[in-house]
């Protein structure tokens, strides 16, 4: 999601497959982006240990909120994956292990699975980020379902992200929003949570903001949620919120008409919100809060805590990860190491022996085999899927392609 190369390119379409100069990268693989949605694994260990299935629905509706969360600011675009790369993490500390796979590339599809390391869940998903221009800005759609097993409590829980908009990628300062309703589905109670990440409208009121409700299969609003997908996220009674957004909208419609309003062509600066923080209502319970950002996080690509360490390797992980996993992309290295020519020319010579593979293969018509994952319907929702074979944690790693 970055400044356009040229003029031309500035229609809506496709541009996954567009070259991009490194400049504009961050020094991640977005398999490595995808990992970022286990920062807040707590929600997942908390959801499980709930035996209130309202609950249990508000942690993982937390969960999905503070998945975006490291996007704000993150206007550096990761590196796009070359078929066949993957990415493991192991967090003890957080108490989950994850493996990611390429297992596309035209069109480009990453699939992940994660598992919580006392088997109290499992978390996976395949994600086709569809781009497109929209003159100034430049729109990611996150195609691909995401899915949450809470094992002990045997439900599954099914999503799709927000759309992800950069603005201001030919002049101007970058500057993102996620917008779009973003449906949570317990597929054994039939509890539904839709949360709406809002637009940022005319004057900035909704910049970040994200609302909506708890339900039950027959409609009934059990509990309304509301925050900042930058911030956190409140769950409170749904009556006492429907009565604050009342008197919210009659107040704004006052300061509509007290003011004298300019009709003028639509800007792409980024507003200012009227409030950098939510205003809690009286009754809410706090879900989660956003962890601070060190403070060297603007010099460092606007990198959180959990993004800061998703590259890095010694000696012992390096003789036991297969050759396959991005921390060992050249390319990517160099670009961490500030050597930028190096990070492009890599870039280049990676993208041509992948180009180059690709060719031998429609030669002797023969087809990319992924490891890991096998595609098939998601169980819970039938949606086309990319689904975990198992056996990647045998650390039998042979056959491996020759991507680097």
């Amino acid at each position: 999601c970055q400044r356009g190369e040229t003029s031309s390119l500035l229609k809506i379409q496709k541009i996954s497959w567009i070259t991009m100069p490194v400049i504009f990268n961050e020094p991640l693989s977005f398999l490595q982006r995808l990992t970022e949605y286990m920062e807040h694994t707590y929600l997942i260990h908390k959801a499980s240990s709930l035996s209130d299935p309202v609950e249990r629905m508000q942690c993982v509706a937390a969960f999905a909120v503070s998945a975006v969360a490291s996007q704000w600011e993150r206007t550096g675009k990761p590196f796009n994956p070359l078929l066949g790369e993957t990415y493991e993490l192991v967090r003890d500390d957080l108490g989950f292990r994850l493996i990611s796979e390429q297992v596309s590339h035209h069109p480009p599809i990453s699939a992940f699975h994660a598992e919580g390391l006392n088997n109290d869940f499992i978390f996976h998903g395949s994600i086709y980020p569809k781009l497109k221009f929209w003159g100034k800005s430049v729109e990611a759609e996150p195609k691909g379902t995401i899915t949450l097993e809470l094992l002990e409590h045997n439900e599954a829980y099914t999503w799709t992200n927000p759309t992800c908009c950069v603005h201001n990628i030919i002049v101007g300062k970058l500057w993102i929003e996620q917008y779009g309703n973003v449906e949570i589905i317990n597929h054994k109670t039939g509890d539904k949570c839709v949360l709406n990440f809002k637009p940022c409208g005319l004057f900035g009121k909704e910049l970040h903001k994200v609302e909506g409700y708890i339900q039950d299969k027959s409609k009934k609003k059990l509990c309304a949620l509301y925050g900042k997908w930058t911030e956190c996220l409140y769950s409170v009674d749904p009556a006492t919120f429907d009565a604050y957004k009342k008197n919210d909208k009659k107040n704004t419609e006052e300061k509509k008409n007290s003011k004298q309003m300019s009709t003028s062509e639509e800007s792409d600066e980024m507003p200012m919100p009227d409030s950098e923080s939510v205003f809690i209502i009286p009754g809410s319970v706090l879900l989660w809060r956003i962890a601070p950002r060190p403070p060297n996080s603007a010099q460092m690509y606007n990198f959180t805590s959990f993004a800061m360490v998703l590259n890095e390797v010694d000696k012992d992980m390096e003789s036991v990860i297969p050759k396959t996993d991005c921390r060992l992309r050249p390319d990517i290295r160099a670009m961490e190491n500030g050597e930028i020519d190096q990070a492009s020319e890599e870039k280049k010579r990676l993208e041509e022996k992948q180009r180059a593979a690709r060719k031998n293969r429609s030669k002797s018509e023969e087809d990319w085999k992924t490891r890991w994952f096998h595609q098939g319907p998601n169980p819970y929702n039938g949606a086309q899927d990319w689904i975990y074979s198992g056996s990647y944690w045998d650390r039998n790693y042979f056959n491996l392609p020759d991507i680097y």
